[in-house]
């Protein structure tokens, strides 16, 4: 195909798509507005029925649980896909990166700059936990929290070097929370047919409103998506970056 047959199929895609956007955002209901009396029905009952004051909760990993689940597998698919894909081919090799440039040596990073990353990780990792086990109670959840956890990663790496990361990363613990947390949210749900009932059915006492175990199986499927997604994400980080900075061709300049 020649370079304007190309272009002419793009600037056709584009406005097709562009009117499409154009039409749905123009018909988007204005902020804030309730377009729904599903949506009515779950703020007035789910408290009562739930225990919980995170509707939103309630609705990913109870009343619509199912969805959740396969967005947890997907997820677990985009993983796999990843590291299957910038696994290392056969004519390459891993090799840590120098620092250094023409004619002038790279510094490593200041003390100053390793202990605020230290620290910001460590606030990460305990922002991410509190987001993941207060689900049920505050606007957050496995999801959210997840990805905070897995941000910690980000921020030691931006704040030392990939040496550092490399050290210092579970590699095993990382890729064991991503199958448990998958794993878990299956058997969590597979334990309401063993009680005789159907698939996700709360088989846990719903305890008390405003405690951060209230909700049932709330909690315990936030904190497996919270493992799925923390692990997930920090193995996508780790994949990305071992591919631009390690992974060189055998014949490439060493």
């Amino acid at each position: 195909m020649s370079r304007r047959a190309r272009l002419m199929f793009f600037a056709v895609a584009a406005a097709a798509l562009a009117v499409t956007l154009g039409v749905g955002l123009a018909g988007l209901p204005s902020f804030g507005s309730q377009v729904s009396a599903y949506a009515r029905m779950l703020n007035e009952v789910s408290g009562r029925q739930r225990h919980v004051t995170d509707v939103v909760s309630a609705i990913t990993f109870d009343y619509r649980g199912i969805d959740t689940l396969f967005e947890e597998f997907i997820l677990l698919g985009a993983v796999t896909g990843i590291s299957v894909l910038l696994r290392p081919l056969s004519d390459e090799t891993r090799q840590l990166p120098e620092d250094k440039a023409p004619d002038r040596g790279i510094p490593p990073p200041s003390p100053a700059v390793w202990l605020l990353a230290v620290f910001l990780s460590s606030l990460l990792v305990l922002t991410g936990l509190e987001t993941v086990t207060h689900g049920t109670l505050t606007p957050g959840g496995g999801f959210q929290g997840g990805v905070i956890l897995a941000s910690a990663l980000y921020v030691v790496y931006l704040g030392t070097n990939y040496r550092t990361v490399e050290r210092y990363q579970p590699d095993a613990l990382l890729e064991s929370s991503d199958g448990v947390g998958a794993f878990g949210y299956v058997f969590i749900g597979l334990l309401g047919l063993m009680a005789g009932d159907v698939f996700l059915t709360n088989v846990v006492g719903l305890g008390v409103t405003g405690n951060p175990i209230s909700g049932g199986i709330i909690p315990l499927l936030n904190l497996t998506v919270g493992l799925e997604v923390a692990g997930g994400f920090a193995i996508l980080a780790s994949e990305f970056l071992d591919q631009t900075a390690v992974i060189r061709t055998k014949t490439g300049p060493r």
